[in-house]
Formats: structure tokens, sequence, C-alpha cells
């Protein structure tokens, strides 16, 4: 599962271990050593789709619990799907507050403590929904689904499947979806055999009622309620890496260009743009992020890693790249190096 919450993909430039261990077989039984080969392609393809689905259009309502690199925190999930429209409902319940509330491509985010409110339309690139429940089949190309049994999670019955890449260029990822349903309700990301395959970081719903009756007015009614916040409009605006000036020169093997963004901050003194572009293997994703060298904000090149996310910053001449996703750090320097500057 790519992504916990909108935020996420934008954590690098603005803005969803032991403690996991000892947590989660209390969210969710852990599975059986897998003993079935590899599914066929088309039987694959057919389980990720109605992975895909139950995500787009399914009505849901839980807990949501997040556990990576010794730190545990949960948030409220409303999701409806009415008439082709989607109202999602996201809100912590530990940590600094917010909510983050969606209506289609509108999207706002507000921080109560410090009064703040983000409010934009976003474009709706991979990996930028507010629940992380769907899988492209274009995973596929990049990893094999192995069944691993059956087990449950937050009282439901739940098929249990591990995606294993094909290189050592992303992590594997144990799945749980819904056997009545079909909507994924656990997700943990792996690190290698050298590692023992220990969890980097688990998304799993402690308690989830599917098939609700949709309530879009529980979402909507929160919209537009900014009476006192600080407001922030990002402008941002489709484009691509050609019209910026940008090439990939070396693609990295599996993953496909979803999409390009040019986004601004409405913020007093920064008049900047950050362009995005958003690539993807069809399970994760890794953001490269391109704005003007700052010397006053960039002063040091680093690599860090929390959980299974990982960030890595370089300068390039007059510019400085982040490079953000839940991929090994090497696949991150893979990134950083394929992208160049075709334009003085």
């Amino acid at each position: 599962m790519a992504r916990a919450a909108s935020c996420r993909a934008l954590r690098p430039v603005a803005v969803w271990a032991a403690l996991a261990v000892c947590a989660l077989p209390a969210l969710a039984q852990q599975p059986q050593p897998a003993t079935e080969a590899a599914l066929p392609a088309a039987d694959a393809r057919q389980w990720l789709m109605r992975v895909q689905q139950a995500a787009r259009v399914g009505n849901y309502e839980g807990t949501l619990v997040y556990s990576a690199s010794g730190q545990l925190t949960s948030s409220r999930v409303r999701h409806y799907w009415v008439g082709e429209q989607t109202f999602e409902l996201l809100e912590s319940m530990d940590g600094r507050p917010h909510r983050i509330v969606r209506h289609n491509d509108r999207v706002q985010t507000l921080w109560p403590q410090s009064r703040v409110a983000v409010v934009e339309k976003r474009e709706t690139l991979p990996g930028w929904g507010t629940t992380p429940q769907a899988v492209d089949p274009l995973a596929l190309d990049s990893y094999e689904l192995r069944p691993e049994g059956a087990s449950r999670v937050a009282g439901r019955e739940a098929q249990v499947v591990r995606l294993q890449p094909r290189d050592m260029l992303r992590y594997a990822q144990r799945l749980w979806a819904d056997i009545a349903t079909g909507l994924m309700l656990r997700a943990d990301v792996l690190a290698g055999p050298a590692e023992l395959n220990k969890v980097l970081e688990s998304h799993a719903f402690s308690e989830v009622a599917l098939g609700v009756k949709p309530r879009p007015e529980q979402v909507t009614q929160l919209l537009d309620r900014l009476d006192g916040f600080q407001v922030i409009r990002p402008q941002q605006q489709r484009t691509t890496l050609e019209a910026e000036g940008w090439a990939v020169a070396r693609p990295v093997k599996g993953f496909q260009l979803a999409g390009c963004l040019k986004r601004g901050m409405a913020a007093a003194g920064d008049a900047g743009t950050v362009m995005q572009a958003v690539f993807t293997d069809g399970l994760t994703h890794v953001s490269v992020f391109v704005e003007p060298f700052q010397p006053e904000r960039h002063r040091q090149e680093l690599h860090a890693q929390r959980g299974a996310t990982a960030t890595l910053t370089a300068r390039r001449d007059e510019h400085w790249i982040t490079v953000v996703g839940d991929v090994p750090l090497p696949t991150l320097r893979l990134f950083a190096d394929a992208i160049e500057r075709r334009r003085p």
C-alpha cells in the first residue's frame, strides 16, 4: 500500500520496527508461510482488479492504524461512492490533530492547533488519495503474486497474498484483502531476505464496517468551514518534464511516469515553484521534486529512511532535487541520476 494519506506524497517539500512487531498481532493473525506457487498472470490480474474496484466504489468506515519505526498512529476513515462521486474523510486520532476532507478533486487539510488550512484542487495522480486501498495491475510487470492462505483482520476473513519483487529495486508487500468484497484490509511492506523479511511499515484496519449506507453529507458539511484559519492555497498545474526543460535519460526498470505537476505555495514571501514528477510501478510510487537551489534553505545533501519511506536530496547545478518513495535507497539514487537538465 503505497500511501496512508494524501500528504505523504508531498512530505519532502510541503506538508498518510520493535513497536510494529509487538502491535501488529493484535490487529490480525499472522498468515502461514507461503506454500503455493505464483498465480498465473491472468488470475493475478483479476485478483488485483477486484481489489482496485473495491477501493474505488466501496462504502466503508473504520479505524486505520499505521506503524513504522517504533511509532503507531491511527486515523478514522470514511469513504463513500455516490453516483460517480467520491467523498472521503480522514481524521487523526494520535499526534498532532489534523483532518483531511476530499470531495472528488477538492481537498482540504485542516490543522486546528495552528489554525492553518491547506485548500487545493488536486490532480488525480496515482497514490494521492486519502486512503490507500488500491493496487494497479501494472504491478504484475515487477512482482509475482503468491497466495499465502487466509487470515482475519478486524474480525473479517481475508485472503493473504505476497507481492514478491522480480528484482532488488523494490520491496515485497504482503496484502490482506476482504474475501467478501475485495477491499484491502491490511498491507505490510517487507525488507529483503538479508533482513529476515522484517516488517518495515504496516497499514491495517483495527475495526471496519463495509457496505455501509453512504453519508456524503458527513463529508461535505466539513468543507469550507475555514473561519479563523489561515488559508493556504497551493497553486498547481499539470505540465511535462519536457516543458520544464527536463528528461528521464535512464528510465528506472519497472517504473512509469504517472504525471508531472508544477506547484507553488501561496504563502508570504514564497513565490517559488516546485516541479513534481510521480513515477509508479503499480504498487509503490516515487516522487521527484525539482526546485531552484537556495543556499539559505538547501544547506546539506542527505539521505534518510523512516519505515519503508526513503528520502534523498542532492544539488544539481542551480537546482535542488528531492526524491522520496517507499523503495530502497539505491533505487532513489537511480532516480536522482536518471533525471537530466536538457535546456539551459
